[in-house]
């Protein structure tokens, strides 16, 4: 019986193993931001945390493994298959093929947009070639691991004809005999009015289903249909309750006017109500970790990172990217974050990591104006906080009646776990801590 070694050393010298390239490199999703050149690294990378580094497994077997994960090679090309695109997504619809066949690519040029329920990715060519064959068109699901397209490497595009140089003007011809003259138009008979035909009721629409007249169907995206289902769940899950309070934003209006310029002149970004809210909240979660848990099955998950989630309308659907880590963050960094998430946001390019792990959940109606509201709880987290528009609103102050900017807050909280007491011990410290930010800094 040959050793590993050889048959290792068998396999690397053999243009093919089961059909699959055996030189191919991986056909993976470049994250955002990772440079052509750093590819190689997060494919040791990858490799060492599928296998590990201490991993006793046979080489036979890890090459063999990896062999399976790679393009494979047919007689009119190499044939890329759809990657994995994140954990638990399996499929994806194309939106748009950047490169249609008969084009040439070059490495890390874009080929294709895969929208998934989550985010829409890009797919970068790994090879330069070109495209001869896509295997499925726009607005089709594709599946994981089923081929995407076929690149016929290190060939080149062939050129347009270029157009016919304009002949060398020719030599005036002779004068033509005149033509004799037109024969008197016809005079024109005025036509008779036709009935015009009543208009159908019904038509058929591309999905086969009849539409009104006035009407237009629009396939809802699949991130617009995640987020449905998502929601919907978690009204049919959650034991959901709401608890309101009213905030005064004076002192934190008066801080962000006093220290707004010297704030963008050292950090670069505009200091904003957003980062304010986060940090008040990280001190409530602190101070309530309940509402910071999850449930997962029987369990109450307790989340040590305080992981928030802002929530984002883009073009696509509502997206709700995470801010890591906010317990370690000061208002500059915040700030620089949800600007830098938000952006990714309104242009589709937030990577699948942008919205995982949350722990909690804000959602700012106030910006479109909204008074009031009781926000869905973003599963499988326990609570989201709901802010809305800062109103001038006459308050009782000391006896006296004033007025206050005053903004409406609102925490809808799963009641399975949380009790009304930590809730509403919750809210009142965001209450608290707004109205008085220099508790931030004392941590009280």
């Amino acid at each position: 019986m040959r050793s590993s070694s050889s048959l290792l050393k068998q396999v690397k010298n053999t243009n093919s193993f089961r059909g699959y390239s055996t030189l191919r490199p991986l056909t993976t999703v470049r994250p955002n931001g990772v440079k052509p050149s750093q590819t190689s690294s997060l494919y040791k990378a990858n490799v060492s945390n599928m296998f590990g580094q201490s991993n006793n497994a046979s080489p036979l077997f890890a090459q063999t493994q990896l062999i399976q994960k790679r393009t494979y090679t047919t007689a009119e090309g190499d044939v890329v298959k759809v990657p994995t695109m994140g954990d638990s997504i399996s499929e994806g619809t194309i939106v748009s093929w950047t490169k249609k066949v008969g084009d040439s690519v070059k490495v890390d040029d874009v080929v294709c947009s895969i929208e998934t329920d989550k985010v829409t990715i890009d797919i970068n060519a790994q090879d330069s070639g070109v495209i001869t064959e896509c295997f499925a068109k726009e607005s089709e699901t594709v599946l994981v691991g089923n081929p995407l397209y076929r690149i016929k490497k290190g060939a080149v595009a062939a050129e347009a004809p270029k157009a016919a140089a304009p002949k060398a003007a020719e030599a005036p011809k002779a004068a033509e005999a005149p033509k004799p003259a037109a024969p008197a138009p016809k005079p024109v008979e005025t036509p008779k009015p036709v009935a015009a035909e009543p208009p159908k009721t019904t038509t058929t629409t591309a999905a086969g289903a009849a539409a009104i007249p006035g009407e237009r169907r629009v396939a809802m995206t699949r991130i617009r249909q995640r987020t449905a289902q998502r929601l919907k769940d978690s009204q049919n899950t959650a034991a959901m309750l709401t608890t309101f309070n009213e905030v005064d934003m004076s002192a934190l209006m008066e801080m962000r006017n006093k220290y707004k310029d010297d704030f963008f002149e050292k950090h670069g970004v505009k200091l904003g109500f957003m980062s304010a809210f986060v940090k008040a909240a990280t001190v409530a979660l602190k101070d309530q970790p309940v509402v910071n848990a999850s449930i997962e099955d029987t369990d109450i998950v307790y989340h040590d990172a305080i992981n928030i989630n802002v929530a984002v309308a883009a073009p696509k659907g509502l997206q709700v990217p995470v801010v890591k880590n906010c317990q370690d963050m000061g208002f500059a960094d915040i700030e620089k974050e949800i600007g830098r998430l938000s952006g990714l946001a309104r242009n589709n390019q937030l990577a699948i990591e942008d919205s995982m792990g949350g722990t909690f959940t804000i959602s700012n109606g106030g910006v479109y104006g909204s008074m009031f509201g009781t926000p869905i709880i973003n599963p499988p987290q326990s609570a989201i906080l709901g802010m809305h528009a800062v109103k001038d609103r006459a308050v009782v102050v000391n006896g006296q009646v004033v007025v206050r900017p005053i903004m409406y807050l609102a925490l809808t909280y799963d009641h399975r776990i949380i009790d009304g007491r930590e809730a509403v011990t919750f809210l009142k410290k965001i209450k608290d801590v707004i109205e008085d930010p220099k508790r931030i800094l004392l941590d009280l």
